[in-house]
């Protein structure tokens, strides 16, 4: 006999549990917070470490003291997960931000670096109204995308591809052709406004 669908998914989270293995996890992308301790002293986190916002230095200071994790030169922080293979979408949105850069780094780039301006890195950029790919400091100018509410981004790790997504067209505006390495984590830069992240999304379908 048939079970009814309300138990069969309380023993399908029970099974999910009783093996460690996180309800879903075949269906969905990389989840993450953003992890305070990599955060530049700039930079504060809120709703649960999955937002940052940006204030002046010593008015907002993060609350882990100085150490060799904290970006000590730029205002980035990094995610508390890695990617090492598979596809993976999370979105961004922007609030009273008119310059950030979000993307992907190596897990250990320097931390006297910015993002997009090594070989470690690769992000997508916005400032002066203007978007922007980023690897090695060399920019490629983005058509086509405005100022967002929330943008996507879509890392392919085997296909060595990070796009940023229109979420209202659920469509690619820009692909980076890049070559990792190593493990990479979601990556943000900020200088004025906030960001706040979605993650544990599936892949949008078309994408």
């Amino acid at each position: 006999m048939a079970l009814p669908s309300a138990r069969c998914w309380s023993l399908c989270l029970w099974g999910a549990k009783r093996w460690g293995v996180p309800a879903l996890v075949a269906r969905r992308g990389i989840s993450f917070k953003l992890e305070e301790k990599t955060a530049h002293s700039s930079l504060a986190l809120f709703r649960g470490d999955t937002g940052v916002k940006y204030g002046l230095v010593g008015l907002e200071p993060t609350r882990v003291a100085l150490n060799v994790e904290r970006f000590r030169e730029w205002a980035v922080v990094l995610a508390d997960a890695t990617v090492t293979g598979g596809r993976h979408y999370w979105e961004v949105t922007v609030k009273r931000s008119q310059q950030f850069r979000i993307g992907v780094a190596d897990v250990d780039m320097s931390r006297d670096s910015c993002v997009g301006a090594d070989d470690r890195s690769w992000v997508f950029s916005y400032a002066q109204r203007k978007w922007h790919s980023m690897l090695a400091n060399e920019k490629a100018p983005i058509e086509g995308i405005g100022h967002p509410e929330k943008v996507g981004l879509l890392l392919d790790y085997e296909a060595k591809k990070l796009c940023l997504v229109d979420v209202s067209q659920i469509s690619v505006v820009h692909t980076l052709q890049t070559d990792f390495r190593g493990p990479v984590t979601p990556a943000f830069a900020l200088w004025d406004g906030e960001l706040l992240t979605h993650s544990g999304l599936e892949v949008p379908k078309g994408l």
